[in-house]
């Protein structure tokens, strides 16, 4: 099976490229056949998760031509009324994405449940809540998400949580709803706002996406147009991170600082000089950092989806810190791992309590998911020695190039398939 091989003890240095955000990425190709007509989409990153949805919005009859790796022509107009029961799809978290387009255009859609990381309960009752009080009939049978309607009529609707992924399906499909939809205690992250400005470039009337209340008046159909990715604050803030652990210095580009404002408060905190410019953020570490604590929250809070990476900063940095995920309670899968590599982290609930040391050592570590594997790939950057990372389709779910990007600021990784492929990374790098 392929792995990353990895020699740590390189500080990181230089200049990396962030791609499109793949969180909004699959919101809005899922949105991009509610049109009849052609739309263009461009900063569309390149990985699995990715090319998963393309292939099942191709399954079920839309026209989707290549127009370079990051460039995509969609077009919906010849959708046909088919389950969706894919099973690459069933991989990814965003397929549920599809029960809102389909049922906002066709006022019908049949889903596989989701699947995604396991990194806790993710549950799918306030997108049903959502559904059902825009006049649709939901159930799930034989493992799919079964959603008709005659027609959708606007509703207000208070979300009892904060739910990203129920306030992007509930958007889309009260956008082809008939009268005035307000959401309320919506979520407010960077990619809602993307879906949104994407959704009203196609004739949609969203207001107030980014904010705690979201206002739509549905339209009765779409037109094409162009439109270009935010880039991916996730990916960005691993760089960020990855150069606090290695003591690095590097400068993050094509990325919106605003997006990472809690991120770099965080990072200063602790003891990193964090720079921004217009597109870019330079995070320079040059000691030993500090410990503190940490809290996900929804945003503008800590995200959920960068707790894996403080925690292994927090790992190598003076004292003890303390990690709060809010969010979902199954994320602290990595500590094992990071254990095995000389982390002195001890999880009590939903917190884990971190004491400092003043080095990891390099380990064969197993990656849980898609965060906490780019994580430990950071761990072991860091670490003294010879790291193998195995599980790394998780990995490849979430970031383009990881490891040639990583090379490029000096580290020294490769992806490598065999114990003979290995030797030879461990003999050029000495």
């Amino acid at each position: 099976m392929e792995h990353y091989a990895v020699k740590g003890g390189n500080p990181l240095s230089g200049e990396v490229e962030i791609s499109g955000a793949k969180n909004a990425a699959l919101a809005i190709l899922a949105a991009s056949i509610m049109s009849n007509e052609t739309v263009r989409i461009d900063n569309v990153p390149d990985v699995s998760d990715i090319r998963a949805i393309l292939r099942a919005i191709e399954n079920i009859g839309a026209v989707v031509e290549r127009v370079d790796r990051h460039t995509f022509k969609i077009n919906g107009a010849l959708i046909k009324d088919a389950p969706i029961d894919d099973d690459y799809v069933k991989k990814i978290r965003g397929s549920y994405y599809l029960i809102g387009s389909l049922l906002g255009k066709y006022k019908r859609a049949e889903v596989t449940l989701p699947g995604g990381c396991n990194i806790g309960l993710r549950p799918i009752d306030q997108h049903i809540k959502g559904f059902r009080a825009l006049g649709a009939e939901v159930r799930v049978e034989h493992g799919m998400i079964v959603a008709d309607a005659g027609d959708l009529q606007g509703a207000h609707i208070y979300m009892d949580v904060v739910s990203v992924g129920a306030t992007i399906n509930i958007m889309m499909a009260a956008s082809m709803a008939r009268g005035m939809t307000i959401i309320e205690n919506a979520a407010k992250e960077p990619h809602v706002v993307d879906l949104a400005n994407f959704l009203n470039s196609m004739g949609a009337q969203i207001k107030g996406a980014g904010t705690d209340v979201i206002r739509i008046r549905g339209v009765e159909r779409f037109h094409g147009t162009e439109y270009s990715i935010i880039p991916d604050q996730i990916e960005a803030g691993t760089f960020m991170f990855a150069a606090a652990a290695t003591r690095g210095d590097v400068t993050i580009k094509n990325v919106i600082p605003k997006h990472l404002e809690s991120l770099s408060a965080k990072l200063m905190e602790i003891g990193c000089q964090v720079e921004e410019s217009d597109d870019a953020v330079r995070v320079v570490a040059t000691k030993r950092l500090n410990h503190t604590h940490v809290k996900t929250l929804p945003y503008p809070g800590f995200p959920t989806d960068m707790q894996p990476q403080i925690a292994v900063v927090l790992g190598l940095s003076s004292g003890t810190s303390i990690v709060t995920e809010s969010i979902f309670e199954n994320r602290f899968k990595y500590v094992d791992e990071l254990t095995r590599m000389g982390a002195q982290v001890k999880v009590e609930g939903n917190t884990a309590i971190i004491d400092g040391v003043s080095r990891y050592t390099g380990a064969s570590i197993m990656a849980p998911d898609l965060r906490a594997g780019a994580a430990l790939v950071i761990a072991a950057l860091a670490a003294d020695g010879f790291s193998q990372i195995h599980d790394i389709y998780y990995i490849e779910r979430g970031y383009e190039d990881f490891p040639e990007k990583l090379r490029s600021l000096g580290a020294e990784i490769e992806c490598v398939e065999t114990e003979r492929e290995q030797r030879k990374f461990e003999f050029r790098a000495g």
